[in-house]
């Protein structure tokens, strides 16, 4: 079948929270044209609620970074800062660790019995639920995406996860395996103790959710590094995850960049099992520094190059708005986006008309604005 290849319509980022070193805002000011898909958003909503946790979580306390740093997060619609966040570093992963490991030897979450633990996740999805305005609000004031994409799809499904995971917690059983002669062989699951978790800026609550709803649910305690540039969601959720019945110490959320804070953590000799969304390169990075220290074993949901192929029996315009959310969901920020089209030279010519003329209609502004299918990128790296 002879086919044509339709190179990207788009150029979007596959380097996530990355242990590589990254640029931060230089001058942006209110200079959008050089990081957004427009060329400026005048007027911008102004979003109704007040950003109240920048500082580390430790311990079941926020607190400032041992340095004192802060690092500012940015509204990628203008540039302007949202926040000044507290930095981690080395010091605070190892502070963080330490609270875990503590948490998790003498504590009472990995002791509990797994119902008790299912309530806590319950009660958290229920919070969740409750603060959608809030949650979503952050997501799309430090990420850029669609409000009415955080609020009606990602935030209903991050609160679906959790309750996923919830259900599991007291579903978790070994196996009685048979043996020759009279033996009893039987298999138990343990939690496996300290997770390292590194979670990405594309999607950093459904990130945090994939990685804190099993983990919590198999009663580890957890060190959790968010993403530079979209910090201020996982601090929230947290927070409320304590106001859910989390002891102390369970889960501990350090803001801070790949080559001090995330280097620290996947290098970490207490850290017990490490959990990675990011690019393929920084990927390697941390499998080797992982490897290098007590060779804890690692996790990589990495980035790749998504083929979307259609055939010549297909019906032209449903292929085309399917290629085109494929391609542009998310504003393309996705380790699965569509990003290779193959289209059978039968129809290649209509499906290239058409899709142009989709993408040319595309609703591009303040993602805040009821309507817009498509916000500024996150940064301009």
């Amino acid at each position: 079948m002879a086919a044509r290849r339709i190179s990207s319509l788009l150029s979007c980022s596959l380097s996530y929270s990355s242990l590589l070193p990254k640029g931060r805002f230089c001058g942006v000011g209110r200079v959008v044209s050089g990081y957004s898909t427009s060329a400026g958003i005048e007027n911008p909503i102004n979003p109704s609620i007040k950003v109240h946790c920048t500082q580390l979580l430790i311990n079941g306390n926020f607190v400032d970074s041992a340095s004192g740093k802060t690092f500012p997060t940015y509204d990628p619609r203008t540039g302007d800062v949202i926040a000044h966040v507290a930095e981690g570093d080395a010091e605070d992963i190892d502070r963080a660790v330490c609270a875990a490991r503590k948490a998790f030897d003498e504590g009472p979450w990995p002791k509990m019995t797994a119902y008790e633990r299912s309530k806590v996740l319950f009660r958290f999805s229920d919070l969740l639920d409750k603060h959608i305005e809030e949650l979503a609000t952050l997501e799309t004031w430090d990420n850029g995406k669609p409000y009415e994409q955080s609020a009606k799809i990602e935030l209903p499904m991050i609160s679906r996860i959790i309750r996923y995971y919830a259900g599991w917690a007291d579903k978790i059983h070994g196996l009685t395996i048979p043996a020759d002669g009279p033996h009893l062989v039987q298999t138990i699951h343990e939690p496996i103790g300290v997770a390292g978790q590194i979670i990405p800026w594309n999607f950093p609550l459904l990130m945090f959710a994939w990685k804190v709803g099993p983990a919590l649910a198999c009663g580890c305690t957890i060190v959790l590094k968010s993403a530079e540039q979209t910090p201020l969601s996982a601090l929230y959720a947290a927070k409320l995850l304590h106001e859910a019945g989390l002891p102390p110490g369970v889960l501990n959320v350090v803001s801070g960049f790949g080559p001090t804070a995330g280097a620290a953590l996947a290098s970490h000799m207490d850290v017990d099992k490490l959990a990675f969304t990011g690019s393929s390169e920084t990927g390697k990075i941390v499998l080797e520094l992982a490897s290098k220290s007590n060779l804890k074993p690692v996790i990589l949901e990495l980035g790749g190059k998504s083929p979307f192929i259609v055939c010549k029996d297909a019906d032209v315009d449903k292929a085309v708005e399917l290629a085109h959310f494929a391609l542009f969901f998310n504003q393309g920020q996705c380790c699965s986006a569509g990003s290779r089209t193959y289209v059978h030279e039968d129809v290649h010519d209509e499906f290239i008309e058409k899709a142009k003329a989709r993408a040319l209609k595309r609703s591009v502004g303040d993602p805040f604005k009821a309507g817009v299918e498509q916000g500024p990128q996150v940064n301009n790296d």
